[in-house]
């Protein structure tokens, strides 16, 4: 599919064709949000404990006596039906995460895209740069283009470009090594650059 290409001042400046195996297949959200999940996954601590029974500080005294006290025998007052004592098969420390087929990975970054690409929410620019640092003459800039909550993709930022942005609200910028499906789906409009949408296609072909 063929898609204008703008520069930072809205206006025109040629067209660039994207490739339909990346941007023009139905968008499937299971596959979606299978990425999504496996991506959460990894960012989680993981760190929630509760003190087992060997460490919980109670006594570790007999309870009674083993037999004729008319109760169970009870080893140890840190047993969990005892009020203070350890909680039964609480969280421990583990890791969530789990492992995705890397041609899933690429499937759904692919799928993102394409569900971006369907609801219109892609605009390419020539190059994201600016002459100057900038942040006010920046944000009229992308008001201009109409984006609000944005997620510009690029190679290597412009030193200008990147200083510019920073203080700028709902605007996050994304190396192109670093573009995922959970980012790109959690943004209302994506900003790709030329030289991003050339790298995508070397990373998705």
């Amino acid at each position: 599919m063929k898609t204008q290409v703008l520069n930072l001042d809205n206006q025109a400046n040629g067209e660039i064709d994207l490739a339909d195996a990346i941007y023009g297949l139905e968008p499937r959200a299971d596959i979606i949000q299978r990425v999504v999940t496996w991506q959460l996954a990894k960012r989680r601590s993981g760190n929630h404990q509760i003190l087992t029974r060997a460490e919980v500080n109670r006594t570790k005294k007999r309870v009674g006596k083993q037999k004729g006290g008319g109760t169970a025998r009870h080893g140890a007052r840190s047993a969990p039906l005892f009020v203070g004592g350890a909680k039964a098969m609480g969280p421990v420390t583990h890791s969530h995460e789990f492992d995705l087929p890397k041609k899933v990975r690429s499937l759904g970054l692919k799928h993102a895209l394409s569900a971006k690409a369907k609801a219109g929410a892609i605009i390419v620019l020539d190059e994201a740069k600016s002459a100057a640092v900038k942040t006010g003459t920046l944000a009229k800039q992308l008001s201009g283009l109409g984006l609000k909550k944005t997620l510009v993709v690029d190679g290597i930022f412009d030193a200008n470009f990147a200083l510019s942005a920073r203080n700028i609200s709902n605007l996050s910028l994304l190396p192109m090594a670093g573009l995922n499906v959970y980012d790109i789906i959690r943004s209302e409009k994506l900003v790709l650059t030329r030289s991003a949408v050339k790298a995508i296609e070397e990373r998705l072909s």
